[in-house]
């Protein structure tokens, strides 16, 4: 009896091992340095919430500046091998724009713009356009 249910936990054991979470590339903190901007994201559980901002509720991530509230929401994510297709859209409602994130290894990553509208963020006093495509580091 005791050789059974030692083995019943032993199976049960194994079965919850193999039903971890997904991992992958994209679930991470990503920086660049040249314009201070990170993107942080995890497009499999997609609970990431906005500091500060909890009206937005869990999302698949978010791009921001460390030196200011203002993000980019990642509203929708489609994961296909190493690149996933991002909507996204402004703080304020205004802007909105699809770009994709690919993985070209283990800590490179290039996002890049592919419609609607431009990504800028703030910076000192002004707004910054940051370019249609740009690389980030895993931190």
């Amino acid at each position: 009896m005791k050789k059974t249910i030692a083995t019943m936990l032993l199976l049960l054991s194994l079965l919850q091992a193999n039903a971890q979470e997904k991992s992958g590339p994209f679930r991470a903190y990503l920086f660049n340095k040249e314009y201070n901007v990170f993107l942080k994201i995890d497009f499999y559980k997609q609970d990431i919430t906005v500091p500060g901002q909890d009206l937005y509720g869990e999302l698949p991530g978010y791009l921001s500046k460390r030196s200011n509230t203002f993000c980019w929401l990642i509203t929708s994510v489609d994961v296909k091998g190493n690149t996933a297709t991002l909507q996204m859209i402004n703080d304020y409602g205004s802007e909105d724009l699809t770009a994709t994130l690919t993985a070209k290894s283990d800590s490179i990553f290039v996002l890049k713009q592919i419609d609607g509208g431009t990504l800028k963020v703030p910076n000192n006093g002004k707004w910054q356009k940051l370019p249609k495509t740009m690389e980030l580091k895993r931190q």
